[in-house]
């Protein structure tokens, strides 16, 4: 058996490190190889979610609903692979004692961006005080996959325990442990995951169930290359790679360039979802040719899979389950045209000597070009 130690209760990790490792745990059930995978959630925002995790036996209905090759999926399935529930607030010396079981292998993380706060109570500090336990005691190094929707979210968690290390009368055998014996990795995360519908019947009578699209990915690249020990899950939407960037800009500038310029492209309009505007034949269509003959082509070599990322993309904003609202997109609007479209404008220019016709009406009407 292996362990995981989780930090965060919300609903994102439920329905993507959670459904990954039940994943795994069907397959070895199965007869696949490879170790059955438990996962200790820590709480540590006060929410309760640990405690309502323990009152259900740390299961929870996960809902899995979109397109997958044209074709609809509607499932629901239970989630059973959470051993323990821990939190740090409460009963600090549990959470250490978490972290010294001879069985854990890998640590997540989605505290959000306010989570990497300094101080004793931020979870850089309270990794760093996990790993100083398991370093004292001899222990060897984990893997730490953070999943904050921050850039090089690894290497900015490394940073910040570093500066907390430094600010703490600690051996020195015991920081270079901590920095250097432990596997560090930047991720990219991407797969939407809601609460489902209050009156679905599928959820009905369980407050912790999920609902997620069928697309998920997690990108993950090792800090130090020549690691040999870095351990993931295994799961077919984990790939570990040399650099996560070529992934993190398709992300940017082709699904969230995307919702962007769907925002543009409705405004004004009938439209008040992003699956009512990919029900437009005229709108659907000049999404399909503007991503695929001038924002991939602009990307070039830059990023890996563009076209088959489009298609994917495409099926994913035609989810008939997902409610997701242009206005919610259209929340700071300029700035992501700044950082999600001009840049691409300025990349094509700068490869075939000519603006994108789509694009750069689009940006001629947003007044940026």
């Amino acid at each position: 058996m292996e362990r995981i130690l989780q930090f965060g209760t919300g609903r994102f990790l439920r329905g993507f490190v959670g459904a990954f490792v039940q994943d795994g745990n069907d397959a070895t059930a199965a007869g696949g190889p490879g170790p059955v995978r438990v996962i200790d959630v820590v709480e540590s925002t006060g929410s309760g979610t640990a405690a309502r995790l323990a009152a259900q036996g740390g299961r929870y209905r996960l809902l899995v609903r979109g397109l997958t090759g044209g074709r609809s999926v509607d499932t629901v399935r239970v989630v059973g692979n959470i051993d323990r529930t821990l939190d740090v607030r409460a009963d600090p010396a549990g959470t250490w004692a978490a972290g010294l079981d001879p069985q854990l292998g890998i640590l997540v993380s989605n505290t959000t961006e306010a989570g990497y706060r300094p101080g004793a109570d931020g979870f850089p500090g309270r990794l760093l005080e996990l790993l100083v336990h398991r370093a004292r005691a001899g222990m060897p190094g984990i893997t730490i996959l953070p999943c904050e929707l921050i850039e090089r979210n690894g290497a900015v968690l490394r940073r910040l325990v570093r500066e907390e290390a430094a600010g703490r009368p600690l051996e020195p055998g015991v920081v270079e442990h901590v920095l250097d014996a432990n596997h560090w990795a930047v991720t990219l995360v991407d797969r939407i995951v809601t609460l489902p519908p209050p009156d679905l019947p599928a959820a009905a009578g369980d407050r912790l169930a999920v609902a997620a699209e069928p697309y998920a990915a997690w990108i993950i690249e090792p800090l130090d290359p020549t690691a040999a020990d870095l351990l993931v899950p295994p799961h077919p939407a984990i790939r570990t790679v040399p650099s996560a960037g070529p992934y993190a800009l398709r992300k940017i500038r082709i699904l969230n360039g995307a919702h962007t310029a769907l925002v543009a492209r409705t405004r004004g309009g009938p439209c008040d979802l992003v699956r009512e505007a990919m029900a437009d034949h005229a709108i659907a269509t000049w999404l399909e040719l503007m991503l695929r003959e001038e924002v991939v082509p602009a990307l070039g070599e830059r990023i890996e899979e563009g076209q088959a990322f489009v298609t994917d993309v495409l099926e994913r904003f035609r989810n008939p389950y997902l409610d997701h609202r242009l206005a919610d997109i259209a929340v700071g609007h300029h700035e992501k045209l700044a950082t999600r479209l001009v840049p691409t404008f300025d990349d094509h220019v700068a490869r075939f000597s000519r603006p994108p016709s789509l694009l750069g009406r689009l940006l001629e009407q947003e007044g940026v070009r």
